[in-house]
């Protein structure tokens, strides 16, 4: 495994050295952080000391409550708000759909940019709204504008819950200013699966439901998880190779005549998503494994299904195109000879693709 190529950093990024031990120092911190004795203190103190840290490191000001991950927090916000109705974007991710029942669904436009015109009209009904908003999409990187976005709901006398499960720390303050609940991860920053969080900007809009986190939140917190998130975020970013390299490996990619998705929209750095016309998705992704290359069809929680993507079709893609989709991802350990290495296998593939269709 040594010698693969790791292109899939939106499914999960390698934890870092440091998060790993900061993990494996919680471990030896094993009491409840809830208890009231000694033990149980001390953990609450490095519990509370890594809370402070994770906010800091988003630049949140404001609550935090820690979670499993953003998929929990998502489902927090969207069962727990103080709304009475619920609008969300036809690409938001799968965790969203799943706990969406009864949801308005907002359309967006060919570039993947929400319909704002479509947000004000569904705003005028009766009853407060929520509108859950990525940051960018999971699968094409496509940022959504959220300052005006937020302006829209706000005015309306709504809610703004934000997916930043892609977000790197503080890469977005328009998110900061804006969002009253963001749902954020650890694994996808380079720290442990299992904890995350929802930051709140004023507790008034959910409904608390007794236990831990400040009765936001049952089940005993995950001391070594948040220990790992801590470090992990407060380790920073270097987006502006990323982007570089991201750069390099689209042109290599629009010359052997592929496309990038949402070329002509603001995307996070860490993510793209290209077709490799006549070439299904499933066969590249056979082709890139056995390449030694890991990447993807999309999110990873639904990239294992058959079902063609519902954000390339909310986009305006048909068959047979939007299964010629794949994603590729960056992160922290991303060298230049790597993304080399893809584009010399990408292109290699569509060459062959191309002599069988003459």
């Amino acid at each position: 495994m040594a010698d693969r190529i790791y292109l899939d950093h939106a499914a999960t990024t390698p934890m870092t050295e440091a998060a790993m031990a900061a993990v494996i120092e919680g471990m030896a911190r094993w009491a409840n952080p809830s208890s009231p004795h000694a033990e149980g203190r001390a953990a609450r103190a490095a519990l509370e000391g890594a809370r402070a840290r994770i906010a800091a490191a988003y630049g949140w000001a404001h609550a935090l409550v820690l979670t499993s991950g953003a998929s929990e927090s998502l489902h927090l916000a969207l069962v727990r708000s103080m709304a009475e109705r619920r609008l969300i974007t036809a690409v938001e991710h799968d965790s969203v759909l799943r706990h969406s029942e009864g949801a308005k669904v907002l359309p967006v436009t060919r570039d993947g940019i929400l319909d704002l015109d479509a947000l004000r009209g569904a705003l005028e009904g009766e009853g407060r709204a929520l509108l859950c908003v990525q940051w960018a999409n999971s699968e094409t990187g496509v940022r959504q504008p959220i300052a005006a976005i937020a302006a829209i709901v706000h005015a309306a006398g709504g809610i703004l819950l934000v997916d930043a499960a892609q977000m790197p720390a503080r890469a977005d303050e328009a998110v900061l200013r804006h969002a009253d609940l963001v749902a954020i991860s650890a694994h996808k920053r380079g720290g442990p699966p299992g904890i995350g969080a929802l930051l709140v900007r004023d507790f008034g809009v959910l409904l608390p439901m007794g236990g831990q986190e400040k009765g936001y939140r049952a089940g005993t917190e995950n001391l070594p998880g948040a220990l790992g998130y801590a470090v992990a975020v407060g380790e920073p970013e270097d987006l502006t190779r990323v982007t570089q390299l991201r750069g390099g490996l689209e042109a290599a990619i629009r010359s052997a005549g592929g496309e990038v998705v949402g070329e002509g929209s603001p995307r996070s750095p860490t993510i793209g998503a290209y077709r490799m016309p006549g070439v299904s998705s499933a066969a590249q992704l056979i082709r890139f494994d056995l390449g030694g290359i890991s990447v993807s069809a999309g999110s990873a929680c639904s990239s294992g299904s058959l079902r063609p993507s519902h954000v390339l079709a909310a986009m305006g893609w048909h068959e047979p195109e939007l299964r010629e989709v794949v994603r590729v991802s960056f992160g922290r350990t991303t060298t230049e000879a790597e993304v080399h290495r893809f584009a010399e296998v990408w292109r290699g593939i569509a060459d062959e693709a191309r002599a069988r269709a003459a």
